[in-house]
């Protein structure tokens, strides 16, 4: 059998490693969301105006709740839409 060492491939074999995702609002310790924020709401919305999952965004799922929560409002209020073309 061929040792570790002996091993030859063709392309290089790269191992990279992901970087952990974090929850945004532990690590600075935000406790409210304000949904009167528009601008850091869009932070959550894709260009569609959808919002994006926890696996993305990387939010716990008790802030992401919140954060859900803050966009249908500002939805409501006409601050964020509920549909568009080009968000970002």
């Amino acid at each position: 059998m061929a040792k570790q060492n002996e091993i030859k491939f063709l392309t290089s074999t790269r191992v990279e490693k992901r970087q952990k995702k974090y929850c945004r609002f532990k690590k600075m310790g935000i406790r409210y969301i304000d949904y009167k924020d528009g601008e850091f709401l869009k932070k959550f919305l894709n260009e569609q105006g959808r919002m994006l999952p926890r696996r993305i965004t990387g939010n716990s799922l008790k802030f992401q709740r919140k954060v859900a929560q803050a966009i249908k409002k500002a939805r409501q209020m006409a601050i964020l839409p509920y549909v568009t073309d080009l968000l970002k």
